[in-house]
């Protein structure tokens, strides 16, 4: 990990937690292979469950599957980003299209980013501790109520 983002979980006082949404349980274990020892990582194999889960734990970042049966990705991002409770949530798309449009719209319903499959696990790693540094700065200075005018 790098020294930022240990000061940052140092200070915090507990590992940051992720929620991975996937309805195949392989792109599940990758990634929680991936962070296992860094996050807290909890999982969710479809919509309604990554809405449940979202709301129970409410975790630092999501990282979302586009394509599920019965609600798909972009459904769900737009139920946690309507949602008072888990609006804030960063969201990060991976999906196995490449299109521009379905990027396009997974940025516009207020996902981060948008990751192709299969993953490259180096550069999802490098930017899955980016995007949760930046969080934990957020809520750094939000508890430090630097941001409260904002």
């Amino acid at each position: 990990m790098n020294p930022p983002l240990d000061q940052l979980i140092a200070r915090r006082g507990h590992k940051p937690k992720i929620l991975v949404v996937d309805d195949q349980p392989i792109n599940i274990r990758v990634i929680h292979g991936l962070f296992k020892s860094q996050f807290d990582v909890v999982m969710a194999m479809n919509g309604e469950q990554a809405l449940s889960q979202a709301e129970q734990h409410r975790p630092d970042l999501i990282v979302l599957d586009v394509m599920m049966p019965d609600m798909d990705g972009y459904e769900v991002c737009r139920r946690l980003k309507a949602n008072p409770n888990t609006h804030a949530i960063p969201v990060v798309f991976v999906t196995a299209h490449s299109d521009q449009a379905d990027e396009i719209q997974g940025i516009a319903l207020g996902a981060i980013d948008f990751i192709s499959k299969p993953i490259n696990a180096v550069l999802v790693e490098a930017r899955i501790k980016t995007y949760i540094t930046f969080k934990l700065q957020a809520d750094l200075l939000w508890s430090m109520g630097v941001l409260e005018g904002l």
